[in-house]
């Protein structure tokens, strides 16, 4: 089936391979009649009842695949298009995945306020949105680079603060650590590529929706 994403009436839709946004995302799709088969271990998944094929990416992957024309279009949370800096149109807020980006400090810190973080380190898998918040509070703090699980951090002494995605709260009490303060608020939106092809605009068509461009 691989030769079927380079005809181009066919449409590249790139989701979350894994992770909160993927089930969101199907669901998303298949409620707008799109049939997809059991996936195994592919990461492109040919739609079977119209000319649309899926890419599952990491989701920091999807803005640049879009950006570049790869994929159509993408569904991707707001907080990943800040953070990677890319300008997408956006079709749609998809009413999913939502979630704040929060700074977080343990529950028997002295931090009170943001600028109470000045000197102190900031454990973070969004050290761009992070900096520009400090920057705009006027606050000098280390920022320390994180992939992930960043909760842990200050019970291993690596970091004072953390600043991280938050949806339910559990994993801050889980780990002893409260919120600071909101940076951002977040969903999944429906994004598309710049790139033109008249195949984009039957798409949205279809699942009723309209090009933002």
């Amino acid at each position: 089936m691989m030769h079927l994403l380079y005809t181009p009436e066919r449409q590249r839709i790139a989701i979350q391979k894994s992770g909160r946004l993927y089930q969101a995302s199907m669901d998303f799709l298949t409620a707008r009649g799109l049939s997809f088969p059991a996936n195994g271990k592919s990461l492109i998944l040919p739609c079977e009842n119209s000319d649309i094929d899926l890419l599952l990416l990491r989701d920091d992957d999807i803005p640049e695949y879009v950006r570049a024309g790869v994929a159509d279009f993408g569904i991707v949370g707001q907080n990943v298009l800040a953070e990677k800096g890319i300008d997408l149109a956006v079709v749609e807020k998809l009413d999913f995945g939502r979630c704040k980006l929060v700074i977080a400090v343990p529950e028997e810190s002295k931090i009170r306020k943001p600028e109470d973080l000045a000197g102190k380190r900031i454990a973070t898998s969004y050290p761009k949105l992070l900096t520009t918040f400090l920057q705009k509070s006027g606050v000098e703090a280390i920022i320390v680079p994180i992939s992930g699980s960043t909760e842990i951090t200050p019970e291993l002494d690596l970091a004072d603060a953390i600043c991280d995605i938050v949806q339910t709260g559990s994993t801050l009490k889980a780990h002893d650590l409260v919120p600071l303060c909101v940076i951002m608020e977040s969903q999944a939106v429906l994004v598309e590529s710049p790139q033109s092809k008249q195949a984009k605009k039957r798409f949205l068509s279809q699942i009723n929706l309209q090009s933002s461009v």
